[in-house]
């Protein structure tokens, strides 16, 4: 067992998500940067689908009875072992019983993932062991962590490896890579030209369902527009003009217009993004996004 012994601001059981159930109203969802999951999770000798935690800009203490076998990847945040020292990010932490993890705010970004060998044992709902906030399902208890929980790990088998991760190279202040969307055709030069040069705020009432940005208003010509179907980095304008992005619990289906759409290399990003962080775009080619991959972490011993 694991325990809670002080609760984060948001503390979520994430897998690799739920795909494939669009056409029942049910997003992917999963972990904002899978590939950061992934890693965290070869780090500890787990399938890469196994369920970790997903940790928001301030995190819990957790408390590991009988040790574990753990580690850290994404958003760097101040955090301790038991003996007062620093955690080390990207590699395998192995843990003597009675250990305890706490972390604190993050000190760059907004998310990283914990997983621990064995991965969490909570039940998979319609094939994933992911948190759906939205509608409550999922993950654990269907919420956000809350202090007193107690969680278990799943079996694991085979030595423990001590490894190290290197995750990819990303410009933290580079524009956001987008392609037209289906209704780019819909706004005048003056909300273009606002939508590309302008620079805007994400803001605080951002969350797993969309980040919601505040700058120069996109005007477009306010058709009213059939529901359509729309995935995780699809650009928004509702009548306010201020953008949406949406995210991995957002809606499957939509009526606001989409200006853009974030390119899947540079979804990842969005995962680090917090309230009051800069965001520009710039616009790409199809076929130049569709040739471009996520970047690739690379796992390797550690010779130490």
């Amino acid at each position: 067992m694991i325990e809670v012994l002080r609760a984060g601001l948001c503390d979520l059981v994430m897998d690799l998500g739920r795909p494939g159930l669009g056409a029942f109203g049910v997003p992917a969802g999963g972990a904002a940067d899978s590939a950061a999951l992934a890693a965290a999770n070869r780090l500890v000798g787990n399938d890469e689908a196994a369920a970790g935690l997903e940790i928001t800009l301030s995190g819990p203490s957790l408390w590991f009875p009988q040790g574990g076998v753990v580690a850290l990847t994404g958003a760097r945040f101040a955090a301790t072992r038991s003996n007062g020292a620093a955690l080390a990010w990207n590699e395998t932490l192995v843990l003597a019983a009675g250990e305890t993890l706490s972390l604190d705010q993050a000190t760059a970004g907004c998310r990283c993932w914990l997983a621990w060998r064995g991965g969490l044992a909570v039940p998979q709902v319609m094939g994933s062991r992911s948190t759906f906030l939205p509608a409550g399902f999922g993950g654990h208890q269907g919420r956000a962590l809350r202090t007193g929980d107690e969680l278990a790990s799943g079996t694991s088998a085979g030595a423990v490896r001590l490894l190290r991760a290197r995750p990819p190279f990303s410009e933290r202040d580079a524009p956001l890579r987008v392609v037209a969307g289906p209704q780019a055709g819909q706004f005048d030069d003056a909300g273009l030209v606002a939508f590309f040069s302008g620079n805007y705020r994400v803001g605080a009432a951002s969350d797993r369902r969309g980040l919601r940005l505040s700058g120069p208003a996109v005007t477009h010509a306010r058709a009213e527009l059939p529901s359509q179907g729309v995935l995780p980095g699809a650009v928004q304008v509702p009548p306010d003009g201020q953008p949406i992005i949406l995210g991995w619990d957002g809606p499957v289906t939509g009526g606001y217009p989409v200006i853009a759409g974030v390119i899947a290399a540079d979804v990842p990003k969005l995962a680090q993004l917090r309230p009051g962080d800069a965001v520009r775009f710039a616009t790409i080619a199809l076929e130049t996004a569709r040739s471009l991959a996520a970047g690739q972490w690379e796992v390797e011993e550690r010779d130490d």
